[in-house]
């Protein structure tokens, strides 16, 4: 047992013996045909650190058939938000695992779809009788083969058996929007096979896991975790020299810094590269630096190879001020919590401040070797979603526009000026198939401008929309600077014995608060209520 882990159980008895409960708790349950050992102590230590109360259940040795076909086990009565089922294909396969050639290669393709099958029914018995997120493992493809080198040249082998079963469930949880496929074999390969298992416990334990790597393995659980809890933040904060680039602006100059397809500069373009991918992801994007704004500019505008530039910012705060300053400066400015905001700075003194003074903020620790900067993007589990829309995926550059509506604000002497100079166009849609995921998601985020704070699933929005009682709009907004997507929501209920229209739901995006939005789509409604033969709008 590591030192590490040690550490785990110790800290996890700690916890348990404060019984501390955090504002954010998860139920998470493990399944698995092998022994699980010390998952509940990491996994709580780890849930900890991201303020979260965490209880675990591990399933019996090899009892997850019986916990998942039993609706008096202690698995439903435990109720998980997350189930987690890790099965191991030698366990589950047997002989023909060991011995795959003694079938036909029609006979083995049997094999793979009576497995699926009898998989994809547990998933969904678990699912009959719970509201949770289903985590499969998918199965590790085997690193030798009884036909050794002739093994790519068989039809459906060994190795493409386990490829076509890893196939078939990943295909099955693009159907399912509560069933993730956690890419177990992915995993292997990233910390290489040699650590992730240990051979001396796989025999005298039926232990299918390292000590050391577990810790690795229930912070990937958190990627999961974090979602389910709308703990998902919104906005990565940047610092700029010797963090988007190598070396200081206000002193190399920009014909000095490091960043480049070449040698010491590839690192930082590599980090650039993964960060401009979690901003088309939909992240939003900030800058707190202490420089010369006219330095910094410059780099954002002329260097060849930054390819994070000003419009990919919804807010710069380049000055001398202290970073915990500017941290509240930008979320003042973009209309977010601090707790949405994630901060990237080379300098420990820096991150020490403002994980001090705004515990709120998650201060992501950057190592010493610059080589290593694009894996820490890699390995942010904090920006992870469990769906996401069209307007998620436009959201980075939505509020990179708002901050060309600020600018204009502040050139106008007045809102009725603003309001005409951003050239305003609104569009009303019926709730459709397209459009009802980003209702329901609205109406689960949206707290500043939501006059009932109702919240609603996807499938509630549809019978809704379905409903001869019930009429269902969303407004999709655009100006000048962009399209600002589907930002606001009115969800009306229709009483024709009292010739009324009923506002069930009426909410805006915080994007488009204080441009009269509300007042338009007010009187649109009043319009369509007329129309319908109602005299009375309440709400």
């Amino acid at each position: 047992m590591s030192e590490t882990l040690n550490e785990y159980i110790q800290e996890s008895k700690r916890i348990k013996a404060s019984k501390a409960k955090l504002a954010k708790q998860i139920r998470v349950a493990f399944l698995s045909n092998f022994t699980l050992k010390w998952f509940s102590e990491v996994l709580s230590v780890l849930c900890y650190k991201n303020r979260i109360s965490a209880e675990v259940y591990t399933a019996p040795y090899n009892q997850y058939t019986q916990e998942i076909l039993n609706k008096a086990s202690k698995l439903y009565k435990f109720e998980p938000q997350l189930t987690v089922l890790i099965l191991d294909a030698k366990k589950l396969l047997g002989k023909r695992y060991d011995f795959p050639y003694r079938l036909s290669p029609k006979e083995r393709r049997e094999l793979i779809d009576a497995t699926y099958n009898e998989l994809i029914g547990l998933v969904e018995r678990i699912l009959d009788n719970l509201k949770t997120i289903v985590l499969l493992h998918n199965f590790r493809v085997p690193l030798s083969s009884p036909m050794g080198i002739l093994e790519n040249k068989q039809e459906f082998g060994f190795v493409e058996m386990i490829e076509a079963l890893n196939s078939k469930l990943r295909e099955y949880a693009k159907q399912n929007k509560s069933v993730f496929v956690f890419d177990f074999n992915r995993f292997c390969l990233k910390y290489g096979l040699s650590q992730v298992s240990d051979k001396r416990l796989e025999y005298l334990a039926d232990m299918r896991f390292a000590p050391e790597i577990i810790p690795k393995l229930c912070e990937e659980y958190l990627g999961y975790i974090i979602p389910i809890l709308s703990m998902t933040k919104k906005c990565l904060v940047l610092d700029l020299d010797n963090t988007l680039w190598g070396g200081i602006i206000g002193e190399d100059g920009i014909e000095g810094i490091k960043l480049g397809p070449e040698k010491e500069g590839l690192p930082f373009l590599e980090f650039q590269k993964r960060i401009l991918n979690l901003f088309e992801r939909g992240i939003i994007l900030a800058i707190n630096s202490k420089n010369n704004p006219e330095d910094a500019l410059k780099v954002l505008r002329e260097h060849p190879y930054m390819l994070l530039r000003e419009e990919h910012f919804a807010s710069m705060k380049i000055n001398w001020n202290d970073k915990v300053s500017n941290m509240i400066e930008i979320a003042k400015e973009i209309n977010i919590g601090l707790g949405s905001l994630v901060f990237i700075d080379d300098d420990k003194l820096n991150r020490a401040l403002v994980r001090e003074q705004l515990p709120e903020v998650t201060v992501v620790e950057l190592p010493e070797d610059i080589a290593l900067y694009p894996e820490v993007i890699d390995n942010l589990k904090v920006f992870n979603t469990l769906q996401i829309t069209k307007e998620d995926l436009q959201k980075g550059r939505m509020y990179a526009q708002q901050r060309k509506r600020t600018e204009l604000m502040g050139k106008v002497a007045n809102l009725d000026e603003f309001l005409k100079r951003l050239k305003m166009r609104i569009t009303l849609y019926k709730a459709n198939q397209f459009n009802i995921p980003r209702i329901a998601q609205l109406t689960q985020k949206t707290n500043q401008f939501n006059m009932t704070t109702k919240r609603y699933l996807e499938q509630d929005i549809k019978e809704f929309a379905e409903s001869q009682s019930y009429e269902v709009y969303c407004a999709q907004v655009e100006d000048r600077f962009g399209d600002n997507g589907i930002t606001g929501v009115v969800i009306i209920e229709k009483k024709p014995e009292e010739k009324a229209w009923v506002i069930d739901t009426f909410l805006l995006s915080c994007r488009i608060i204080g441009r009269k939005v509300e007042d338009i789509l007010i009187a649109k409604m009043a319009e369509k209520a007329r129309a319908a033969g109602a005299n009375k709008l309440i709400g």
